[in-house]
């Protein structure tokens, strides 16, 4: 009886977990043994056990919060950002950006080009208001910003940033979430129309400055 009234319990359980791509997803068939009314969203059909596909433009809500769904390839293809609006003045939008934007950096290109990174980030993210609170999936800060000192290596933001993020780390502290107005500073990738920043590196062309950033990037 005792068995009985654990499964009943166990088939009542749910959750709900949000993919931005197939990257990290090995755990889902686990807990959907567990929590057999699990919903997982995403865009992608390759992660596996998906049972909500979204689209740009489609909205997610879980409990009070409502979620924009913000199409973003290049990493993988399927790549997808949710975006949490602010509901009063006083808070601050949220956006969750998977393996497309780091702080001061941005994801590998496996299944894109630098074309579609410059959208991702300059045309869809860059375009969130600047006080929106970034939660990337990874914690590459000081790479990255070491990456973008040597190629800004006048930029007082990236320095400052850089300054700030050792002592977090120092600390055993997180360095995210950042804003999408600080990554304006100090990310280049999102910077890659930035006249200062195509003159230090000889190209006047976004597209071909993205490109060889990433280039730089991988060899870094």
């Amino acid at each position: 009886e005792r068995e009985r009234r654990r499964e009943k319990t166990r088939e009542k359980r749910t959750g709900n977990l949000l993919f931005c791509c197939r990257d990290h997803t090995d755990g889902i068939q686990a807990l959907k043994a567990r929590l057999p009314k699990l919903k997982v969203y995403g865009l992608d059909e390759r992660i596996p056990g998906l049972t909500h596909k979204v689209e740009q433009g489609d909205t997610v809500t879980i409990g009070s919060l409502t979620f924009q769904v913000l199409f973003t390839p290049c990493h993988t293809r399927g790549h997808v950002c949710y975006y949490l609006p602010a509901k009063r003045e006083t808070d601050d939008p949220v956006v969750f950006v998977g393996d497309t934007m780091f702080f001061a950096g941005c994801g590998r290109f496996f299944e894109g080009d630098a074309q579609d990174m410059y959208v991702a980030l300059v045309k869809v993210l860059g375009q969130l208001p600047h006080r929106t609170a970034v939660f990337p999936g990874h914690e590459y800060t000081l790479t990255n910003l070491k990456f973008a000192a040597s190629m800004e290596p006048h930029n007082t933001h990236v320095q400052q940033a850089l300054v700030e993020a050792r002592h977090q780390r120092q600390q055993h502290l997180p360095t995210v979430p950042s804003t999408i107005g600080r990554e304006w500073q100090h990310n280049p990738f999102l910077r890659v129309e930035d006249a200062h920043l195509q003159q230090q590196l000889g190209v006047s062309d976004p597209i071909q400055l993205m490109a060889l950033m990433r280039r730089r990037k991988d060899e870094f």
